[in-house]
């Protein structure tokens, strides 16, 4: 958040804003836990929309903590009732990692542009940030779409959100294990564009639910 340390107000909205993320990321931990997943720097639990209050009302502050950090407004969930959270623990009780993820029919595939001629990988992870970014208009099956992904800052490049996936594939229809054709993002962004092109492989994966010219079907 960037503020005025001089001024009065300024510093107030920081201070609720500070008090309010604090707030949102720490986990005191529940009896019945739906654990899909344990490392050495933490583990990965699941949320369902069936869950108790707390549960709810934890993931609740956590999505508006993601909202405000990603900085846009976000694409509303299409079918709360039929949402997964995933939430990443670390060792010292704090949610340091957000999948909420839907059940979708159709996804659009991304149009990818031909790259300049770039001469280092910071150049290319420069230009991937800034470049704008389109979808086809020819819709085709999807099964899953990951609504938001966070990792906090801090904790950023240590494979959370590829770890968080990884579990979503595995559990979220029972007995299936999802392709990386099945999944599809929700009008991510910079960042987000740029690790869903790592993580699939190709700049050319599937988004849906995006809120500037958005498809229905």
């Amino acid at each position: 958040m960037l503020y005025t340390a001089s001024n009065p107000e300024d510093e107030t909205q920081h201070l609720l804003f500070h008090n309010q993320f604090i707030s949102a990321v720490k986990y005191v931990g529940w009896k019945k836990e739906r654990i899909l997943a344990e490392y050495p720097d933490g583990k990965i639990i699941m949320v369902l929309p069936e869950d108790p209050k707390y549960a709810l009302k934890k993931v609740d502050e956590i999505r508006e903590m993601v909202d405000n950090d990603l900085g846009f407004q976000q694409a509303p969930l299409m079918c709360y009732s039929r949402t997964k959270t995933l939430l990443f623990i670390s060792n010292d009780k704090k949610v340091v990692g957000c999948l909420i993820a839907e059940h979708i029919q159709w996804g659009y595939r991304v149009i990818e542009e031909k790259l300049p001629v770039i001469r280092s990988e910071e150049e290319k992870v420069r230009f991937e940030r800034q470049k704008a970014w389109c979808c086809s208009t020819l819709p085709e099956p999807a099964i899953c779409g990951i609504s938001r992904i966070w990792v906090f800052s801090m904790m950023r490049r240590k494979k959370i959100a590829s770890r968080m996936i990884e579990c979503l594939r595995s559990n979220f229809i029972y007995g299936s294990y999802l392709s990386k054709e099945e999944i599809a993002f929700s009008d991510p962004t910079p960042d987000g564009k740029l690790f869903a092109t790592q993580y699939c492989g190709t700049g050319q994966f599937l988004v849906y639910n995006f809120i500037n010219g958005q498809n229905t079907t």
